[in-house]
């Protein structure tokens, strides 16, 4: 089964060059992931209650096009698996065919990027991932289709280009209390921002250890000829998250 859902890119969520940010996009994706959940019965409102919560663990993204301001954009996703105490859901984005919208005709839908997501369900007490894919809730939910994309790899930055602090702070925290997923992404492409105009992008970001409110991060990137290699790091020289932006 797929799911569609429309948005229309608002003013605050592009940059100085009128482009969707990549942390905004990032948004939007958990947005869609929380609907369909909410959808089909095992979102936050009935994990909560439970002590549960999703969290995202992995994400990939292939962007071709950045929308603009006011434009619209159209995502369509769906669960691939639930498997091995993850879930794993697709998306693709689309906007509308420019030449379509100037002269009048149809609405058509152009595909700008793809994006493999993987999640876990998290014991809010406990903190550990717990397995409920066996529960009544999941079944007849998952679609099958699978996205390719190669898993990219992430290595430690020994030597780093350059090293930004970042403090959690209470705009930094999410309903599940620690650091929301965007957030990470927002304080990396804070710390260096790489020309990606006009190019064809890849994303990836592994979420590895939560960041709690008050905690010291440091970011660490590394600038190569393909693009940028993050790494956050925490006051114990644990990583929290990495990612990198690749052209």
């Amino acid at each position: 089964m797929k799911y569609n859902y429309e948005y229309e890119i608002k003013y605050q969520e592009v940059d100085g060059k009128k482009k969707l940010r990549l942390f905004n996009l990032e948004n939007y994706l958990l947005e869609v992931a929380g609907r369909v959940a909410d959808d089909l019965g095992f979102g936050i409102a009935n994990l909560h209650p439970r002590g549960l919560t999703w969290i995202l663990t992995r994400l990939s993204v292939e962007r071709y096009e950045l929308p603009t301001h006011c434009e619209k954009v159209r995502f369509e996703t769906w669960i691939e698996s639930n498997a091995h105490m993850l879930s794993t859901r697709d998306f693709r984005i689309y906007k509308p065919n420019p030449d379509n919208v100037l002269k009048g005709r149809e609405e058509e839908w152009i595909l700008i990027g793809q994006c493999k997501s993987v999640w876990a369900v998290l014991d809010l007490e406990k903190r550990e991932i717990v397995n409920i894919f066996d529960d009544p809730m999941f079944e007849g939910c998952v679609d099958g289709e699978v996205i390719e994309m190669n898993r990219i790899r992430m290595t430690t930055i020994p030597e780093p280009t350059g090293v930004v602090p970042h403090k959690v702070v209470y705009s930094d925290i999410d309903y599940n209390g620690h650091c929301n997923s965007c957030r990470y992404l927002q304080a990396m492409t804070d710390a260096y921002l790489p020309d990606y105009y006009g190019k064809k992008v890849r994303l990836d970001i592994n979420y590895q250890k939560e960041a709690m409110l008050g905690e010291e991060l440091q970011t660490l990137y590394l600038v190569t000829e393909d693009g940028v290699q993050y790494q956050q790091k925490n006051q114990h020289g644990e990583t929290s998250c990495s990612a990198k932006v690749s052209f």
